[in-house]
């Protein structure tokens, strides 16, 4: 499958839009990442904790994205956009990741 940010595959044409296509996954952080990453945020750095989540949250959505492309029979998903958020809830920060684009057949 290839999945890109551009709107066509270099050296191949588009034979068929099957439609957009979206993977998201929602990662909870516990809260001693989020006492970890409080306190990284006042002596500064990178918060390693975050970043584990982050990757994992990133792998999930591509991967939900890239099934639902082969269900729909696709060789492609183009125009893929990626968002991130926080979101913050009781005192307790999860990440969504989202990511989303349109699922070709390529000639």
């Amino acid at each position: 499958m290839i999945i890109t940010t551009t709107p066509s595959v270099e050296g191949k044409s588009i034979g068929e839009y099957l439609g957009v296509v979206v993977g998201e996954a929602v990662m909870g952080v516990n809260i001693f990442k989020d006492l970890f990453a409080s306190v990284r945020d006042i002596v500064g750095g990178r918060t390693g904790s975050y970043e584990v989540e982050l990757e994992k949250a990133r792998t999930a959505a591509f991967d939900d994205l890239t099934a639902v492309a082969r269900e729909l029979g696709a060789d492609a998903v183009v125009g893929v956009d990626l968002d991130y958020e926080v979101i913050s809830r009781g005192g307790t920060a999860m990440l969504l990741v989202s990511v989303s684009g349109t699922a070709v057949r390529l000639r």
